[in-house]
């Protein structure tokens, strides 16, 4: 008889998306004249960039000859995408890396996901609160979490630093010891970001506790201001404390085509039950050599056109068309009286719900009497009670009307 694996029995019923796409379905049949306006999932709307499209063309044509014809590819990525991502992404900031350091895989949520895997099962965790739940649920499913107090929302084996307007959204370093950390800035859902000197923080306490960080950065393209790093390494030290994940994904509207890349560091340990100190570079070489066969040929000429002049200009005007969304919407909902957070460094809204409503309760007053969907802010963990979080990805259009149709209804 084959037993299942009885932590996957532990998750919620369902993801936290699911939920909202069930009361949104529900909603449409009722009332199947009104037009809804999604701000919720983080999906973009704006096409490929012309220069990621072209290289795909050719990609294609590529593979109509016997003579350019590519078959399986290196596991851990083409060198002419891991060269081009060094050196456009990491050598302007002063951060050496070697070819064997970087990863291509297909989105920063499959690695943040499978990165557990070569690490034990009995390891702390500690997240801020709230958080992308992908961190939370696939420490879960190997058992890592421990159990789910249903009261409070919190899982045993967690440490939870909360993030709120009381503290300015910036986590309090904890005062006992954790194995795994993770951090994701500019942060989901709150779109808010931290300096140099407050990541500096983060890295010493990692030094000083042999802690690993795990930091997702998918969202660094969208940084404005000066003092927030677009990466971890930029701090002293942090190649011996810190895995780094990255996506195409919200950068250049890889949402579909699925390319990102994690940079797992040669200096960076970890130790056996017996002390032995182990690179996690080998051993994620080769969990990924085992378990992944390599993002596509054309995917990855994609993701290097990324990094060409037309690919650089092509991909701000997409940016700037974002953040420029997040301004009227954060503009626009500041009018009403709202307190909104985010939006600046980030292409996410995080708005208080007004009156004390729960995040539920506002999320179904905004879908039925403005028709606007957002995420409710607690289905990104306890912290997040009392939020909704908007996204600035749809068309400009769509943006512009959602606030009209919130002002009207508040």
């Amino acid at each position: 008889m084959a037993l299942v694996n009885e932590h996957f029995l532990k998750l919620p019923g369902s993801y936290l998306f699911s939920d909202i796409a069930k009361k949104v379905n529900t909603f449409k049949i009722t009332h199947p004249k009104q037009d809804i306006i999604r701000l919720g999932i983080g999906d973009v709307t704006r096409p490929l960039p012309k220069a990621c499209t072209e290289a795909m063309h050719q990609a294609v044509e590529e593979m109509t000859s016997a003579e350019t014809f590519r078959g399986y590819g290196p596991e851990q990525g083409y060198d002419f995408l891991i060269e081009a991502i060094i050196k456009n992404d990491y050598t302007p900031r002063g951060i050496h890396l070697s070819p064997t350091e970087v990863f291509i895989n297909d989105g920063a949520k499959s690695d943040t996901g499978n990165i557990g895997d070569i690490l034990r099962h009995d390891n702390s965790v500690g997240v801020t609160d709230p958080i992308y739940p992908v961190y939370i649920d696939s420490n879960v499913m190997c058992g890592r979490a421990g159990v789910l107090d249903t009261e409070s929302g919190k899982w045993s084996n967690v440490t939870y630093m909360p993030c709120s307007s009381e503290n300015q959204f910036i986590p309090a370093i904890p005062e006992k010891r954790i194995d795994i950390v993770y951090l994701c800035y500019p942060n989901n859902p709150t779109g808010t970001t931290l300096t140099k000197a407050e990541l500096k923080k983060w890295v010493d306490y990692a030094l000083a506790n042999d802690t690993l960080i795990l930091f997702d950065a998918a969202y660094e393209a969208y940084i404005q201001e000066p003092d927030i790093p677009h990466s971890i390494y930029e701090i002293k030290g942090a190649k011996k404390c810190a895995i780094e994940f990255r996506s195409f994904s919200k950068t250049a509207g890889f949402t579909g085509m699925r390319c990102g890349y994690t940079i797992v560091p040669k200096e960076l340990t970890a130790a056996t039950l017996e002390g032995e100190r182990i690179p996690l570079n080998r051993l994620w070489n080769r969990r990924q050599c085992t378990k992944f066969n390599g993002t596509s040929y054309i995917t990855q000429r994609a993701a290097e056109a990324i990094y060409t002049p037309e690919g650089k200009e092509q991909i701000q005007e997409t940016i700037n068309y974002y953040m420029t969304n997040a301004r009227i919407m954060k503009e626009g909902l500041e009018s009403t009286g709202l307190k909104v957070y985010g939006g600046v460094n980030a292409p996410y809204l995080w708005v208080k719900t007004p009156n004390g409503a729960s995040s539920w309760r506002f999320f179904d007053q905004m879908l039925y009497e403005a028709n606007v969907v957002g995420t409710p802010g607690v289905g990104f963990g306890p912290s997040g009670e009392g939020y909704i979080r908007l996204t600035a990805f749809g068309e400009r259009n769509d943006c512009i009307e959602a606030m009209r149709r919130i002002k009207n209804w508040l």
